[in-house]
């Protein structure tokens, strides 16, 4: 498990099922926060994915989707107390303001494999990788259906949607 991953899992302890919270990897069908209050477009992408992953032998979890303002902004902190300066936490985390996860716009995939599958067949679903640094946050991009995924940003530094 990565120090990310480490200090997602100490931050999802504090915070419940009602923040988005994810203690233990969830089902892209599961009914809980994190995923029921992901956006209508990506849900419904990520479940055609979820079935059709299955039929090759694959599945796929969630450890992360949408997020409370709050809890987002927990998560930066400890980024922030972990990295030493908001400039190397924003590589990892966005503000609560910024990011697409308390939008309900961006999802984390586990385990590795799933992502290794989405990363092969994701964009035929419009489902595309955007951080290089994080090969397990996905965002819907419709027209990756047509065109194939967007270039991915190294970080979330890089990303005009998350600059203050």
């Amino acid at each position: 498990m990565s120090s990310t991953e480490r200090a997602r899992t100490a931050a999802r302890r504090a915070f419940g099922k009602a923040d988005g919270a994810v203690p233990a990897p969830v089902t892209v069908f599961d009914e809980v926060p994190a995923v029921a209050n992901l956006d209508p477009g990506l849900l419904g992408a990520l479940r055609r994915a979820a079935a059709d992953a299955a039929d090759d032998g694959v599945e796929l979890f969630v450890n992360g989707g949408w997020r409370s303002r709050q809890y987002q902004e927990r998560l930066l902190r400890e980024a922030v107390s972990k990295y030493g300066s908001e400039q190397e936490a924003a590589r990892w985390v966005s503000t609560p303001d910024r990011s697409a996860h308390v939008s309900g716009n961006a999802v984390d995939i586990w385990p590795p494999a799933a992502r290794a599958w989405l990363s092969e067949h994701g964009a035929g679903y419009g489902l595309c990788q955007i951080y290089r640094n994080e090969p397990w946050h996905y965002e819907l991009r419709p027209e990756a259906v047509r065109d194939g995924c967007p270039p991915m940003y190294a970080d979330p530094s890089h990303d005009p949607r998350t600059r203050q």
